[in-house]
């Protein structure tokens, strides 16, 4: 009973792939996604109008549904400070895009430890993981921080006038998050994220290692 109520602790944090393996493999998986979180966040985003878009949401959700909960978490807050380390483009360190990524990765982590039998409950556990990777890293954590942080700096032109022009008051918070999901498309890049979500880990299934974590 001890044993099963261990693995059973051990797999919130750790995924099936992970538990096999040596303290140093651990480190070392974590590594490899801590690197590719890098590479992500510097060179895999894009503008297309206003709209910044990047894999970051995809990949961070890959990452704890791949090495769990805290596996996930740990790679993908590294891979942000990192990342940051590495080229801060002259900005503060800004700890709440960190926390959101490696938040996202939890998440998906402790979502695909639900134990689902029917068909289609895959694809179930990944609309979990969308709905609330959304409200809890996307819209409380990230737009959170950045609301406070744009409060304190003093916001700018671009957000009075859109506040001010479609709600006819000062800037408050609902007014800065619907400048920043909507105006500013955040909710598109989460939208598409999403969607690659449900095409790559039903592909990644296949591959025979990661099929008892992707069920």
């Amino acid at each position: 009973m001890h044993n099963a109520e261990t693995a059973v602790w051990k797999r919130f944090f750790f995924s099936e792939l992970l538990l096999s393996k040596t303290s140093s493999q651990k480190i070392a998986y974590i590594a490899v996604v801590a690197a590719l979180s890098v590479v992500t966040n510097l060179f895999l985003e894009f503008k297309f109008f206003d709209v910044q878009f990047s894999v970051t949401i995809l990949v961070s959700a890959v990452a704890g549904i791949i090495l769990g909960p805290f596996g996930g978490f740990a790679a993908c807050y590294i891979g942000d400070l990192a990342g940051y380390v590495y080229n801060s483009w002259g900005m503060m360190y800004m700890p709440w895009v960190g926390l959101s990524t490696a938040m996202i990765a939890m998440i998906g982590g402790l979502v695909m430890h639900i134990r689902l039998s029917f068909k289609g409950a895959l694809y179930v556990k990944l609309a979990i993981i969308c709905v609330v990777t959304f409200f809890v890293c996307t819209v409380g954590i990230n737009s959170t921080g950045f609301y406070f942080y744009n409060q304190a700096m003093g916001f700018s032109d671009a957000v009075i006038g859109y506040v001010s022009s479609r709600f006819g008051s000062e800037v408050g918070y609902f007014g800065y998050l619907a400048y920043r999901l909507i105006f500013k498309g955040q909710i598109y890049n989460n939208l598409v994220n999403y969607a690659l979500l449900f095409i790559v880990i039903p592909l990644l299934g296949t591959i025979k290692p990661l099929k008892t974590e992707l069920k």
